[in-house]
Formats: C-alpha cells, sequence, structure tokens
C-alpha cells in the first residue's frame, strides 16, 4: 500500500509511473517501424502479442499512438505544474487525481483499440479517459486563478501587475486556457468521423491545396498543442530555476502575449490564409521570453557554481567550467538554445522559402522535413522533462553527471543528424551522392538515440529495483512530497509574497 500511494499520490511517484508506462509504450511500439521492419524485428512483435496490423488502418493507429503519449506527457507536466504553483491541497490532489486516472484510461483502451482489434467500447472508454483530461484542465485553470489576492506576487523581484497580480501565475493560466480551447479543435473534428472528416496524417497533405476547414483544424490542433506544451516546459523551468528579477519582468509579458497570439493565429488557420503572419508573431515573443530565461540562468549558474568551486574572480575557462559543472541544470536551457537550430530556425526558414526551394523538392523530401521538425520538437521536450525528473528526486555525484551528459550529448548528436538528413538536399543535390551523407546521419542518429535508450533502461531498472527495497529511496521522496505538498498548499510559505503587500493588493 505505501508504494502504491508512492507510485500514484506523491508527485514523484506519479512523474515515475507516467514516464515508465511512456518508455514502455515507446519501446514496444517502436519496433514496428524504421529498420526493425527491414531486421523482421516487426513481424515477430505482431505474432508474439497478436495484433492486428490491417495497412489500410496504419493512420489512425498512428493517430491513436500519439494521442496516448501526448496525454501522458500533459499529465506529468501537470504533476509538475501542481507542485510547484501554490494552490489548495484537494485542488493539488483532485487534478493529480483525474488527470492520471484518464491518461491511464486513454492509453489502454485507446491502443486496445487501435492495435487489438476495434471493439468500440475500448474506444468509448479511450474517449472517457480524454474527457476526464480535459476535465483536469478546467480545474487547472480554475485552481491557477491569477486573480485570486491570495497569490498576488509582492515581491518586486517578480514580474506582477500594478495591482500585485502574478504574471508568471497569469501566463500558466493563460496557456493553460488556451491547451483546453486548442484540445477542442481537436475534439470538435473527431465529432465529424465519417461524416464529412476521414482519418489522415498532416504529413500526408501538404500538397494538397484543397483542404477542408476540419482537415485545417486538425492541422492547426497538432501544431499547437506542441508549441503549448513546450510553452509549459519553459515556464515550469523558469519556476525551477528560480526566474526573477529585471529577465523576468521582460520575460513574462511576452511569453502572455506570444502565447496568446501564436494561439489565435493556429486556430484562424481554419478561415484565414494570414494565419501564419500571426504564427510568426506570436512566435517572437515566446522565443524572445525563452531568451530572456536563458540568460538568467545562465549567469545565475555561473555565479552560483563559480562560489561552490571557489572562483573568486573567474577567467572566462572557469567561468565555462562553472556554467557546464552541473549538467541537469544545464541541460534544459541549453536545449532551447539548441531547439534554434533544429527545430525553430529551420521551420522559419521553410516556411519563407517554401515556394522557392522546399516545393521544388519531390513530396517525400518535403514531408521527411516536416515529420522530423515536430518529432525532434517533442523528444527535445521529452529530454528536459527527463533532467527535471533526475533533479527533483536528488541525483547526485557522478551518476548526475553521466546522467546529463549523456541525455544532451546523447540527443543533440541525434537530433542534429536527423536535421541535415531532412534538409540533405540542400547540401548534396545529386541523389546518388546523398547516400553517403546519408549513412553518416543516419549511424549518428542511431547511436545518439541507443545511447538515450539504454541509459533509461538503466535508469528505470534501478528505480524499479528501489522500489523493491523496504527502506529504498523511494520512501524518501513519498516524505518530501508530503512537505511539498503542505508547502504549495500555504499561501503564507509562497515564495512570491512577503509583507509589502496587504490582503487587499494595496501596498501598505
Amino acid at each position: 500500500m505505501n508504494r502504491f500511494n508512492y507510485l500514484f499520490t506523491s508527485t514523484k511517484g506519479l512523474i515515475l509511473t507516467a514516464i515508465a508506462l511512456v518508455s514502455i509504450v515507446t519501446a514496444v511500439f517502436n519496433t514496428l517501424s524504421g529498420p526493425m521492419v527491414e531486421w523482421g524485428i516487426r513481424d515477430l512483435t505482431v505474432k508474439w502479442l497478436g495484433m492486428d496490423m490491417n495497412p489500410a488502418e496504419r493512420a489512425g493507429r498512428i493517430i491513436m499512438l500519439y494521442h496516448t503519449i501526448a496525454m501522458a506527457v500533459v499529465a506529468i507536466e501537470v504533476y509538475m505544474m501542481t507542485s510547484i504553483i501554490p494552490m489548495r491541497k484537494h485542488e493539488q490532489k483532485n487534478i493529480n487525481m483525474l488527470v492520471t486516472v484518464g491518461y491511464i484510461t486513454a492509453m489502454v483502451f485507446g491502443l486496445g483499440f487501435a492495435y487489438w482489434g476495434h471493439n468500440f467500447t475500448f474506444h468509448g472508454l479511450f474517449l472517457v479517459g480524454q474527457s476526464l483530461v480535459f476535465f483536469a484542465g478546467i480545474m487547472l485553470a480554475f485552481a491557477l486563478n491569477p486573480w485570486k489576492k491570495e497569490y498576488y506576487v509582492t515581491d518586486k523581484a517578480f514580474a506582477h501587475f500594478k495591482s500585485g497580480m502574478d504574471m508568471e501565475r497569469m501566463a500558466f493560466f493563460v496557456m493553460t486556457v488556451a491547451m483546453l480551447i486548442s484540445a477542442g479543435f481537436g475534439a470538435v473534428t473527431g465529432s465529424f468521423w465519417a461524416n464529412g472528416h476521414e482519418t489522415f496524417l498532416a504529413e500526408d497533405l501538404i500538397r494538397n491545396p484543397d483542404k477542408t476547414g476540419l482537415q485545417k483544424a486538425i492541422i492547426g490542433h497538432l501544431h499547437i498543442m506542441l508549441t503549448l506544451i513546450a510553452v509549459s516546459i519553459t515556464l515550469i523551468v523558469g519556476r525551477w530555476l528560480e526566474f526573477k528579477g529585471l529577465f523576468h519582468k521582460i520575460a513574462m509579458p511576452l511569453m502572455i502575449i506570444g502565447t496568446l497570439i501564436i494561439s489565435g493565429g493556429v486556430w484562424s488557420v481554419v478561415w484565414t490564409h494570414l494565419a501564419h503572419t500571426f504564427i510568426y508573431i506570436g512566435s517572437v515573443g515566446v522565443m524572445l521570453s525563452a531568451l530572456m530565461l536563458v540568460i538568467f540562468s545562465w549567469k545565475k549558474l555561473i555565479h552560483d557554481n563559480s562560489i561552490a568551486l571557489g572562483y573568486t574572480n573567474p577567467t572566462l575557462f572557469q567561468k565555462l567550467k562553472a556554467l557546464l559543472s552541473d549538467p541537469l541544470k544545464f541541460g534544459p536551457t541549453w536545449q532551447m538554445v539548441f531547439m534554434n537550430f533544429t527545430v525553430s530556425g529551420i521551420g522559419i526558414f521553410m516556411a519563407v522559402k517554401l515556394e522557392q526551394i522546399f516545393r521544388v523538392w519531390p513530396a517525400r523530401e518535403e514531408r521527411i522535413t516536416l515529420t522530423g521538425h515536430w518529432h525532434i520538437l517533442a523528444a527535445i521536450i521529452a529530454t528536459i522533462i527527463l533532467m527535471y525528473y533526475a533533479d527533483i528526486v536528488g541525483m547526485k555525484g557522478k551518476t548526475r553527471k553521466w546522467f546529463g551528459w549523456i541525455m544532451i550529448i546523447g540527443s543533440d548528436v541525434a537530433f542534429a543528424s536527423m536535421t541535415i538528413f531532412s534538409m540533405k538536399t540542400l547540401f548534396v543535390p545529386e541523389s546518388v551522392a546523398q547516400q553517403g551523407l546519408m549513412n553518416t546521419t543516419m549511424i549518428l542518429a542511431d547511436f545518439g538515440l541507443g545511447s538515450l535508450l539504454v541509459m533509461m533502461a538503466i535508469f528505470l531498472g534501478w528505480k524499479l529495483f528501489d522500489l523493491f527495497k523496504g527502506e529504498g529511496t523511494w520512501t524518501k521522496e513519498a516524505k518530501n512530497s508530503e512537505l511539498e505538498l503542505e508547502r504549495t498548499s500555504n499561501p503564507v510559505l509562497n515564495i512570491r509574497r512577503d509583507n509589502e503587500f496587504n490582503s487587499e493588493g494595496g501596498v501598505k
């Protein structure tokens, strides 16, 4: 019972459970594509697990798989938010309970429906799971209500409105509401299945000039949900790294306005051709906000680690050593910088040069680039989540450094290789000459991703072994989660409050 309570009530246990389930799903379903097909592993998986793999239903299966993984990732971010943002104890427990039951129900019955026969009871339960996750989001939005005076900011180091309202809390609130509306875009379209809407993968319609409104809604849904997941993890990392000061005051208004504009732009894709203009403007705000976080966190890491290393007046080399001395604190913001070279920059370049370059390429090349674009973004977000989790569970010493650097180097080698692979026609136009570049980038990508998978297998194996120990580290994590819950649910202990403002929100 103690282990059950740890896994399904404590923040660290809930995150671990979700990471483990996503890892299992990823490990199993990765055997169904890529080189696993040529090696015969796909056929073994299908046979051993008794999967129904009708080729005509491939798009539907992939969509279901993406949704089950995405909802687990959203659940992880919800756990992080309820553990670091002040709210009432019953609000945190109810939100965590609903999102947990929701994503697990959706994952089990969604995959069961897609890959093991089409039992429509399973599909109904998949929708029930999604509905519970959505309702948990509504409850989270109410809990994040930035107009509650008990959560007003009083420390002037943090971004706030004149009344004392917390701008960072407002950014979380705006992101949550935008995600609920964006989820509705997918839900409304789903309600029209077989009644004007058919299953498709977004990358298959890239050169179709006559997209229906429902198809545009799905394309917008795909892009904005992933974008808002990225916005969420950026805000979470900022709170984790104690983001404040001048850069915080610049970043939070930009994040709020950027999120509103980019969300509105994506929603408008259904009825206007100017959607990308709004998306570009909103993206600038969000990216500048992330840049402020990077500058703040790197300065803070250099300062704090220089003191820890005994540097009183550090040289440039010593500052670099201080910055890189803790990969779990350096890694998340570095991944945000790296993202610009493999995702954001590539996406903007593609949009600007779409007609001049990419539409001249064979459709398959453009499809590879677009598919890689959102897969890399999703994977980078995953690495940030894993580094955050490794830090909050207290990973220390050489294990901390090995975990952090393998996560950073392995993922970056893989994603950089995939970016070069997808854009290879820019560098090597002749198809025959591309083979050498393709082989090299694929080997590097396999090496990078393989190192991540091996490390995650070792890490999860260690956590599983620890769970069987009577006095394992899981017992300490469970106790710490209770203390964190007490702190988060107590406005008096909110780091955003001091005695400068009175209970009515005005200055004393």
